[in-house]
Parts: structure tokens; C-alpha cells; sequence
């Protein structure tokens, strides 16, 4: 065999060999968007979602709660009860907006890697029910107006569209949430799982 053939031929074998290890490991660390704050936004992930709620009542921003929040997808005293919480929110969120002093959340402090439930219940429900393609929960941690700190435990919801929305009334809907409170404490920041895209 020349030898220019047989360098080529070596080359080849080394490419296949490496190239699919390469886009492999490119995989295992996605990459996820931030706002100006450092923190995740929008819909592409439940990490973003989550921060978004956190936004929506710092800012007290109504049109942002709507947008976050899934929309009523169950039937009967469930649905009725979510929908009149989305509702008495917004309301609240306006209230909040007219006062001088705020009692709610002033910044994100951190924001922890979206977890999947321990139960493999809920997000086999989701599925079979709605169609949904995941269900985890993401813990937010924010500085309050008087100086304390509030961690809030957030479902989140992969819907049909491959969209991550939160679910602020989990209670509303128990099948999908069973087991969240009795989570453990959340370690991981989400930084510590994605390439960061500012």
C-alpha cells in the first residue's frame, strides 16, 4: 500500500473514532440562556421558567405571570380551582404593584438545577393525560424586601410543544405533584450543569 494511502487511511480511522466522542461529550453539557440578571430565562428550559416566575413578582409584572404559567389543562373542580388562583394572582400582582413598600421578593440569590421527581408517577401521568413530555421541579432562592430569604419549590411542566411552563398551584393538581414537598434540599446550581450563553 503507498505510504500516502495508508496516512490517509489512518487519518480516517482516527476521525471516526474521535469525532462521535467529541459530539457525544458536547451533549452531555447543554447550553442555556441568561438574562441580565445571571439568571436563566424563557421557555427552553425548566431552569428558565422558574427564574421567570421569580422575575414576574419582582417586577410585578402580570403580563410575565400569564406567560410563565401553563395554562388550565384538566376539567372540572380542578380546572376551576387553578384557573380562579391564576386569576386572584394577577389580582394580587396588581395590588402589589400599588403599594410603596413591598413585601414580596427583591432579587434571585440562585437557582438550582431542575430535578425530576423521585417518583416516577407523575411524570408517567403527565404523559399519559395531556401529552406532557416532562415534569420536574427547579428551586429558586430570592432575597425578600425585609432582608429575608425565601426558597421557593416550582413545578415545571414540558408541554406537547416541547415548551417548559411553570405550574404555581401544584396542590391543584396532585397526581402531577405527588411526593414534591418531601424532596430534599437542592445542591446543584444551574450553572453547574450548562454552558451559560449570555
Amino acid at each position: 500500500m503507498p505510504k500516502q494511502t495508508g496516512m490517509w487511511l489512518t487519518l480516517l480511522l482516527v476521525f471516526l473514532f474521535i469525532a462521535p466522542h467529541v459530539r457525544a461529550e458536547d451533549k452531555l453539557t447543554p447550553t442555556i440562556k441568561v438574562s441580565a440578571d445571571g439568571f436563566p430565562v424563557g421557555h427552553e428550559t425548566p431552569e428558565g421558567v422558574a427564574a421567570d416566575l421569580a422575575r414576574a413578582f419582582i417586577g410585578r409584572d402580570v403580563n410575565l405571570f400569564d406567560d410563565t404559567c401553563i395554562k388550565p389543562f384538566t376539567g372540572g373542580q380542578s380546572r376551576e380551582e387553578y384557573s380562579a388562583f391564576l386569576k386572584e394572582t394577577v389580582e394580587n400582582i396588581r395590588n402589589e404593584a400599588q403599594r410603596k413598600e413591598s413585601v414580596g421578593p427583591k432579587e434571585i440569590l440562585k437557582v438550582f438545577a431542575a430535578r425530576s421527581l423521585s417518583r416516577n408517577g407523575p411524570a408517567s401521568y403527565g404523559f399519559a393525560a395531556f401529552g406532557f413530555q416532562d415534569v420536574k421541579f427547579v428551586d429558586v432562592l430570592t432575597l425578600l424586601h425585609n432582608g429575608k430569604k425565601h426558597e421557593n419549590r416550582t413545578l415545571v411542566i414540558k408541554d406537547k410543544a416541547g415548551k417548559w411552563y411553570v405550574h404555581p398551584l401544584p396542590g391543584s393538581s396532585p397526581l402531577l405533584s405527588i411526593g414534591l414537598n418531601d424532596e430534599s434540599e437542592s445542591k446543584i446550581e444551574f450553572a453547574e450543569v450548562y454552558k451559560v450563553q449570555k
